[in-house]
């Protein structure tokens, strides 16, 4: 069990409706995964046991929920890296056309060689 520390109480406050005359006035104390399970062992009663498996099953859908959250943001941190390197590809790529372009455009007529006709006889 441990205390909540104070930016987590503001936190809870602010997601839960709190009267003005009453409440709590310091943060309250809240069970790890371990203390909910020592809980258990030393309480004894059916709905004890039934009240510990539903937090159990909640603890392990959170950690389930957190798993796939970071695999997803890894995911997208991936997917980001790659479009940001194909936009500098794609950046690069143009600019090499229009050097091409301005390569063509700035190129003096080349002389023909070869047999040439006369074209007054």
């Amino acid at each position: 069990m441990f205390q909540l520390s104070a930016n987590e109480f503001e936190n809870l406050k602010s997601q839960i409706a709190t009267s003005n005359w009453g409440g709590r006035r310091k943060p309250p104390n809240a069970f790890t995964e371990h203390g909910v399970l020592m809980l258990s062992s030393v309480l004894n009663s059916e709905k004890a046991i039934k009240a510990n498996i539903q937090i159990m099953k909640i603890f392990t859908k959170v950690r389930e929920v957190l798993v796939d959250t970071l695999s997803l943001k890894l995911d997208i941190e991936e997917i980001k890296k790659k479009l940001q390197n194909q936009d500098k590809n794609i950046e690069l790529v143009f600019s090499y056309l229009d050097e091409l372009i301005e390569k063509k455009e700035n190129l003096d007529p080349r002389k023909r060689i070869g047999f040439k006709q006369n074209k007054n006889a």
